[in-house]
C-alpha cells in the first residue's frame, strides 16, 4: 500500500492530504442531495444548481428547438419514456420544456412515426408562464428583508470571535461583502490552515475562509491565498507585505504549557517562529518541577511587537488536544487587525 501511495502522491494526487473541519457535514449534504432524486428527477440540476437555472433561462432563446408534427404523431409515449430528463409531457402534447432539454435526440431516434424533429426558430418560447400577484411580490420583498436582517442580528455581526482568525489583509479588506464562498484560497493553502467556517463566522460569515492554527499555519513564504482571490476579497499581497501584515497574536496558556506548568524543557514554538527577529524568546528562570527538583528551565516569551499570527507555534505545538500556545485577534486590536 505505501508503495502504491508512493507512486501516486505528487503525480496524481497531492503531495500532502487536505482535509476540512465540515467533511461530515459536506457528506451529508451530498447524500441529502442524492436522496432528493428519489422525490424528482435531476432534482439537483432542476431546483438547486444555479448553472442550471442560467442554462434554463437561456434556453429560452435557443435556436435549435423540439418540435413534434401532431399529424402524424400516433401518441405512444416512447418519446416520454427515452427522455433521460424527464421533460417529454404527454399531458400536453408531448411538448417538451427548452429549460430542461439536452438535445440528446433520443425521442427523436425512438419516434416510430419520425413525428419528432429539431428544427431552427427565432424568438422566445413561454413553457410557464409566472405572473406573480402585487402580494406575492410584497411577501417576497419583506421577506427578503427581513432574512439580511436577521443575518445582520447575530452576535458575531457586531463584535466578531476573538478566535476567528482570517487570511492576511482580509479583515481590513472588508471580506464578507466581498467573498462569494468559491474556495480557491482553500484549494492553495500549502498546510491546510484555511478552513471554511460553519457558524463561527455567523450566518452572514458562513463558508468564509479561516485560518484554523491547531490544523495548519499560515506559511511564511506564501501568499497564494491573495493570489487567487477572484474579488479582492484576500487582497493580492506581495511577499514582502506579506510577511509584515498581522493577523493575530500568540498567547501561552502558562497551565498548559510545558516549561511552566510542568518544568521541563520545550523550545519547539521558539524555534519554529519564522519572524527573523523571533516573536517568541527562551527565558531562563529557576523553578521547582513536579518532582520538587529546583531546575533551570527556557520558559517561552511572546514578543507582542513582533508577533504576526501566523500560527505555526500552534500547529506544531507537541500537546495533545488543544495547545498551549494559541493564536487569537486582539480586542484592542481588532479594527486594525
Amino acid at each position: 500500500m505505501d508503495v502504491f501511495e508512493g507512486l501516486i502522491r505528487g503525480p496524481v494526487l497531492p503531495v500532502a492530504s487536505r482535509f476540512f473541519g465540515q467533511n461530515l457535514l459536506l457528506a451529508l449534504v451530498f447524500a441529502a442531495i442524492l436522496a432528493l432524486n428519489a422525490v424528482r428527477a435531476r432534482f439537483w440540476c432542476r431546483y438547486l444548481c444555479p448553472l442550471g437555472a442560467l442554462l434554463g433561462l437561456v434556453s429560452k432563446l435557443a435556436w435549435l428547438r423540439y418540435d413534434v408534427d401532431k399529424v402524424t404523431c400516433i401518441g405512444c409515449g416512447r418519446c416520454a419514456q427515452v427522455c433521460p430528463t424527464g421533460t417529454v409531457q404527454t399531458q400536453r402534447d408531448f411538448a417538451a420544456d427548452p429549460a430542461e432539454c439536452v438535445l440528446c435526440l433520443d425521442c427523436m431516434s425512438a419516434c416510430p412515426t419520425s413525428a419528432i424533429a429539431f428544427r431552427g426558430r427565432i424568438g422566445a418560447v413561454e413553457w410557464q408562464p409566472y405572473d406573480p400577484s402585487r402580494r406575492q411580490v410584497l411577501v417576497s420583498l419583506g421577506l427578503a428583508a427581513a432574512g439580511v436582517a436577521l443575518l445582520r442580528t447575530t452576535p458575531t455581526a457586531r463584535s466578531e470571535n476573538s478566535w476567528l482568525i482570517r487570511p492576511p489583509g482580509a479583515r481590513e479588506n472588508n471580506l464578507l461583502s466581498k467573498c462569494i464562498r468559491c474556495g480557491e484560497c482553500l484549494k492553495v493553502c500549502p498546510t491546510a490552515g484555511l478552513q471554511p467556517s460553519l457558524l463561527s463566522a455567523g450566518w452572514e460569515g458562513l463558508w468564509t475562509p479561516i485560518l484554523v492554527p491547531r490544523l495548519g499555519y499560515c506559511d511564511y513564504s506564501c501568499n497564494s491565498c491573495g493570489q487567487v482571490c477572484p474579488t479582492g476579497a484576500i487582497p493580492p499581497l506581495s511577499l514582502e507585505k506579506k510577511r509584515e501584515t498581522v493577523i493575530g497574536l500568540a498567547y501561552i496558556d502558562k497551565n498548559r504549557c510545558i516549561p511552566w506548568a510542568d518544568g521541563r524543557d520545550c523550545i519547539v514554538c521558539q524555534e519554529m517562529c519564522p519572524v527573523p527577529d523571533k516573536a517568541i524568546i527562551l527565558d531562563d528562570q529557576t523553578t521547582t518541577n513536579s518532582r520538587g527538583e529546583v531546575v533551570t528551565v527556557r520558559r517561552p516569551q511572546v514578543i507582542r511587537e513582533k508577533c504576526i499570527g501566523c500560527g505555526i507555534c500552534e500547529t506544531k505545538c507537541p500537546l495533545k488536544g488543544q495547545s498551549a500556545i494559541c493564536i487569537y485577534v486582539p480586542n484592542e486590536g481588532q479594527a486594525g487587525l
